[in-house]
Order: structure tokens, then sequence, then C-alpha cells
């Protein structure tokens, strides 16, 4: 059991990861400190928002419209989070 919950707190850990690399690429492109015409940030971010877009789909279409702000990404981290303590309290 121990070994299982390691492997989904690292799963866990890789998908916060590449939460966090989207919102800098993006905040980085929307701030145009980094142009768009930069073909090799562009395939890194396209290739993170096609990994994340299946999960952080559904959550897009449970949440209510906030505008231009997305709090998808922050509500997958905490539910992950709330997962892996949830997890580790079962298994001790």
């Amino acid at each position: 059991m121990y070994a299982l919950i390691q492997i989904i707190a690292l799963l866990t850990n890789i998908v916060v990861m590449l939460v966090i690399v989207q919102f800098v690429i993006g905040l980085l492109f929307a701030f145009n400190v980094v142009n768009s015409s930069n073909q090799f940030l562009v395939q890194v971010y396209r290739s993170i928002n096609s990994l994340l877009e299946p999960v952080l789909g559904p959550i897009r279409r449970i949440m209510p419209e906030t505008g231009a702000i997305d709090f998808s990404p922050l509500v997958l981290v905490l539910g992950l989070q709330i997962l892996l303590i949830v997890l580790q309290g079962i298994a001790y």
C-alpha cells in the first residue's frame, strides 16, 4: 500500500509541476516577455495544454464563469493534494 501511495504522490507532483510550468509560460506570453513566435516555448505550452486539458476541461465545465481568470488549475492542485492527504490517512 505504501508503494502505491508513493507512486500516486509522484504522479501528483508531476501534474503540479506541469500546471506551474503552464502558468509561468502563459504569463511570459501574456506580458510579452517572450515573443509568441518562439516556436520552442509555443510547442512546450501546447504539449502541456494537451496533457492537462482532459483533466482541466471537466473542472472548467463545473466551475462558474470568473471572467478572464481561470481557477481550474488551482482546483486541480488542491484536489490532488486533498486526495494525497486522504490516501496517506487511510494507509497509516
